[in-house]
């Protein structure tokens, strides 16, 4: 046997055949020994690079952290502990912390604004609660209210009466706007430069949320000449035989919704391209 076959000044020979510290985060309940002192015991806590050791006759010691303990005959470099990654849920609470439901970025907290005269009208009570829900902040952003238009019939008298022009622009949001339909034919007679009219293709407006947000792979196909709503609610198994039945699946829809990740898309665009419309002149006068 040769005692020299290695070169005892190569670098790295202070350390060779010893065993090196590995890495270990710090934990609740760690048993740890401590060579120096010879002190063996668990960690029941740390603080500012310091571990708290407590032995089994329940003496505490505190040690700072490094390559000075081992752990189950093995030395051990003692480190912080493990950062997790966020979850999914904290994810979702520190997105909805810095964007509205319509996914826009939260600005600074700004005064209370003067409503501008432009507007936007939307059929139907329900689609109004869900614009608001979902571009509520938005829309108090640039100063625009949203009202409730019963229904379109009386849409030329409504538009007359509002009389846009440039700085009072009104935008309109009508269900079901689909060709050749009476709805398309109403709508034909109010377009104009500051009035705006579009729609979405939707039977309701229940139908523009994602089937998923209520455990459904598709809204169910209701017979043509049942009302679409109730049609809904029965083949939910929903109570339907009253205009409150109504009320309160709709209510369970809107309280399912939680931003616009839960919108069909093209809901999205529709109403994205009114607000757009309607705050053109502001955001002109301001930039």
């Amino acid at each position: 046997m040769n005692r020299y076959s290695s070169d005892v000044l190569a670098k790295g020979w202070q350390r060779a055949n010893k065993p090196s510290a590995t890495p270990t985060p710090v934990s609740k309940d760690l048993v740890l020994e401590e060579p120096t002192s010879g002190f063996v015991g668990a960690v029941i806590g740390w603080e500012n690079g310091v571990v708290i050791l407590e032995d089994r006759r329940g003496k505490r010691r505190s040690f700072p952290f490094g390559p000075n303990f081992w752990l189950d005959g093995a030395p051990i470099d003692l480190t912080g502990p493990t950062r997790s990654a966020p979850s999914a849920r904290d994810k979702a609470q520190e997105y909805n912390r810095t964007h509205t439901a319509s996914g826009s970025r939260v600005g600074p907290v700004e005064k209370a604004k003067v409503a501008l005269p432009s507007r936007i009208y939307v059929e139907g009570r329900h689609d109004a609660e869900l614009v608001e829900k979902v571009w509520g902040a938005d829309l108090r952003h640039v100063g625009v209210v949203v009202e409730y238009l019963g229904g379109i019939d009386d849409l030329p008298a409504i538009v007359a009466e509002f009389a846009p022009v440039k700085g009072r622009r009104l935008g309109i949001l009508v269900d079901h706007l689909v060709p050749g339909t009476k709805e398309s034919r109403i709508v034909s007679q109010v377009s104009g430069e500051y009035v705006f009219v579009t729609g979405h293709e939707f039977i309701d407006i229940w139908e523009a949320v994602k089937p998923e947000r209520l455990g459904l792979e598709a809204w169910p196909r209701i017979p043509r000449g049942t009302d679409w709503k109730h049609g809904i609610c029965a083949a939910l198994g929903w109570p339907h035989d009253s205009q409150a039945d109504i009320a309160t699946a709709w209510k369970t829809i809107l309280g399912r919704v939680r931003g616009w990740q839960d919108l069909d898309p093209r809901l999205l665009t529709e109403v994205e391209r009114l607000i757009d419309f309607v705050s053109a002149d502001h955001i002109d006068r301001e930039s």
